[in-house]
């Protein structure tokens, strides 16, 4: 008896692991009233919206020394949400010089007025259309939002990012527009070669001025480009003293701006190699840290 239970046990359970693949997987709704951003979330199964605890306190008057840029992306951000024709976006540059922060403190100043935020990775791509299809027709306005964007060369991927922005009948609805950021103005990796005649070209390429178009053709497709540049010491001094202003503050702790404290926020830095807005702030966290350990 007691074999035969086991027997049937082992044979139930190797009929479920067989048919597991197959049964629904628990997907999150998201209460878009609740939570103003949600990251598409790629299963081996299917793929679904899984909502963001937003907690940023980041403002805009926060992003200093790209004014400029907050501007045009504020102003094609409110186009968006009163629904008259903006554009898609695509912000390029040096790392660190406030790209995503800058999305991010659009979100939390327009939330209250139907903004949201949907981050899709660049691995994820593949399924804008069911992303966009799931989110036409609703009441709220969408940043379809990728991050630090780009493609290796060979990639097909970036395909599908083109038919969505324009050029096929499945464009984006009109309460999606998508925004991106990059280190690469055009997205995928440009070689020397393009420029070649064929009969110079390592890949055989016939048509090589033709590569170069496909590959510029993506980039052309956002209305709206956005360019980063590295900070200069001055602006990198300004913006470590509003972060170290801001942590103070909260902490009630009082400091100054003297010779020893440039030369530290410069030589921070140098250690890094590159002057901008995270390294500021980093700097000014372990500068205003340092205060609260010697109080």
């Amino acid at each position: 008896m007691q074999d035969s239970l086991a027997q049937f046990l082992a044979k139930a359970i190797e009929v479920l692991e067989r048919i597991e693949p197959w049964l629904p997987e628990t997907v999150e709704n998201v209460d878009w009233q609740q939570h103003w951003a949600a990251r598409w979330v790629r299963t081996q199964r299917q793929g679904y919206l899984r909502p963001i605890a937003v907690h940023s306190q980041l403002k805009l008057a926060d992003l200093l020394g790209i004014e400029h840029q907050q501007r045009q992306l504020v102003e094609n951000s409110q186009q968006f949400l009163q629904g008259l024709p903006c554009n898609h976006a695509l912000m390029w540059g040096a790392r660190g010089t406030g790209k995503s922060s800058l999305v991010r403190a659009i979100l939390a100043e327009y939330a209250a007025f139907g903004l949201r935020l949907i981050e899709v990775e660049r691995s994820n791509l593949v399924d804008l259309p069911l992303i966009v299809e799931a989110l036409r027709g609703r009441p709220e306005r969408f940043i379809i939002f990728c991050d630090d964007l780009s493609f290796d060369a060979g990639e097909a991927d970036f395909r599908q990012l083109k038919s969505i922005l324009d050029g096929s009948l499945e464009q984006a609805p009109e309460n999606v527009v998508l925004y991106v950021t990059s280190n690469r103005r055009h997205l995928l990796p440009e070689h020397q070669s393009d420029n070649q005649n064929w009969q110079r070209s390592e890949s055989g390429e016939l048509h090589p001025s033709e590569a170069v178009e496909d590959k510029i053709a993506l980039s052309d497709r956002f209305g709206l480009w956005l360019s980063f540049y590295s900070f200069s010491q001055e602006h990198y001094l300004d913006v470590v003293c509003h972060w170290v202003d801001h942590h103070a503050r909260a902490l009630k702790l009082v400091w100054q701006r003297d010779e020893g404290f440039e030369k530290a926020a410069i030589r921070w830095a140098t250690a890094r190699g590159n002057r901008n807005g995270r390294c500021a702030e980093q700097f000014a966290k372990h500068w205003v840290g340092q205060l609260g350990l010697q109080r």
